[in-house]
């Protein structure tokens, strides 16, 4: 039996080299080599902010030393702290649903997760994870009752657990601060000095073309412009920001004060596989 203070210093010698334990629409991993080059001087000194942390792959391909995630999906975030605080117990569960993966076994999971308050904390993530790795296109979707409704996807060997992984996402995650919470709240916690990179959900580029339905109520152009005038009151706070955002006139017309220049990004998720492949986004600085 592993003893707690094994898995303690497992996971402090783990590497410095972590990536997203989720997949996530709008995933930054194929955007990074893109995304460095525009971070600010000095950002090593700075504590990284990311208020729609999603699957993360900014910070955790940058593990700084001090970091606080927020987003407004709470089983995310009871997620990420279950791999922070008890791993071990989060791989255990996840090599349970791992050996019994089904399409029959997959849709009893989802209703035990939709239903189960009394899920411990890591069991819970175990399950979100699970789900995750298996469902169609790992798309997150919720209904309005906040039930996940994605169907199973059609892998033949899906991944479901990499334990190297989570521990190296652990180890990244023992000196971050997680909240959730909307990304308003930046305007009581955000600090002069602070790197802020805002990834929230895309304004869609067509009428059929959105995927913000994270959450209950998805992300409208009235959140997108609340959210440009956040980033105008950090603006003048003092603090760096980087945003993503999609390449259309509506996300340049809010930001026609900053920087914004324009990345080749390759679209993960469409229903259609013909109309999967690079579209131009936008990366708003104020530096």
């Amino acid at each position: 039996m592993t003893t707690p203070a094994a898995v303690a210093a497992r996971i402090q010698q783990q590497p410095r080299e972590a990536a997203p334990f989720v997949k996530w629409a709008g995933g930054k991993g194929r955007l990074l080599s893109q995304l460095r080059p525009l971070l600010p001087p000095g950002i090593a000194r700075m504590r990284h902010v990311e208020p729609f942390v999603g699957g993360g792959a900014l910070f955790f391909a940058r593990i700084p030393e001090r970091a606080l995630l927020t987003d407004i999906n709470p089983a995310l975030l009871a997620t990420y702290a279950a791999i922070r605080n008890d791993v071990q117990k989060v791989i255990q569960g996840l090599r349970g649903l791992a050996s019994h993966h089904s399409k029959e076994s997959y849709y009893r999971v989802r209703e035990r997760y939709n239903q189960g308050h009394r899920l411990s904390a890591s069991k819970r993530a175990a399950m979100f994870i699970y789900l995750n790795k298996t469902c169609f296109n790992g798309l997150h979707r919720v209904n309005r009752k906040g039930e996940f409704n994605v169907p199973v996807g059609s892998y033949e060997n899906p991944k479901i657990l990499n334990e190297e992984g989570l521990y190296a996402a652990s180890h990244a995650l023992q000196s971050a601060d997680l909240r959730c919470t909307d990304f308003e709240s930046l305007l009581e916690n955000a600090k002069p000095g602070d790197f802020i990179y805002f990834d929230p959900p895309y304004e869609p580029v067509s009428e059929t073309a959105s995927f913000t339905s994270y959450a209950p109520g998805g992300f409208s152009q009235k959140d997108q412009t609340r959210l440009r005038d956040v980033y105008r009151a950090l603006d003048r706070r003092g603090c760096k920001l980087m945003l993503s955002n999609s390449d259309v006139p509506f996300i340049r017309e809010l930001y026609q004060h900053f920087q914004i220049d324009t990345v080749a990004s390759p679209r993960a998720i469409n229903c259609n596989a013909k109309k999967r492949g690079k579209v131009s986004e936008v990366v708003v600085r104020n530096y």
